[in-house]
């Protein structure tokens, strides 16, 4: 002999009605829209290297290539290779810039505060990153 469904899941069944379905389908479709375009970001096309104020260079992401950049206290080392780069390595004391890895979207930023050097991608757009919250 079968054994009957529990009360709840069948008042559970008959509650949710074919309209219902079709609403948490089209929520889940927007969620998945949404987090495409907003969550994953655009791909990067430039680097560009700050040392101090200044800009010290502004290099096509589709590369491969070392730059080696001057600060306060020696050389910081940039990695671009074919749509991605990082900071090889840096004289500051933490490596907290050359332990951010690879960056790969724009908007990304590796900062090496104490010898004032910064990798930032760009992209076709500005868009906001960690420092605006």
């Amino acid at each position: 002999m079968p054994v009957p469904a529990s009360r709840p899941y069948r008042d559970l069944k008959r509650a949710i009605r074919p309209g219902d379905w079709l609403t948490m389908l089209a929520a889940v479709a927007v969620i998945l829209v949404l987090f495409e375009s907003l969550w994953l970001g655009e791909t990067a096309s430039k680097v560009q290297i700050r040392a101090g104020n200044q800009i010290h260079s502004t290099l096509s992401i589709n590369q491969q290539r070392v730059v080696e950049v001057p600060g306060p206290l020696g050389i910081t080392t940039v990695v671009i290779d074919h749509g991605k780069a990082r900071v090889a390595s840096d004289p500051g004391a933490r490596q907290y810039c050359v332990k951010q890895g690879w960056l790969d979207q724009a908007g990304q930023v590796a900062m090496c505060l104490p010898n004032q050097v910064s990798v930032e991608l760009l992209g076709s757009r500005k868009i906001h990153d960690s420092l605006n919250y």
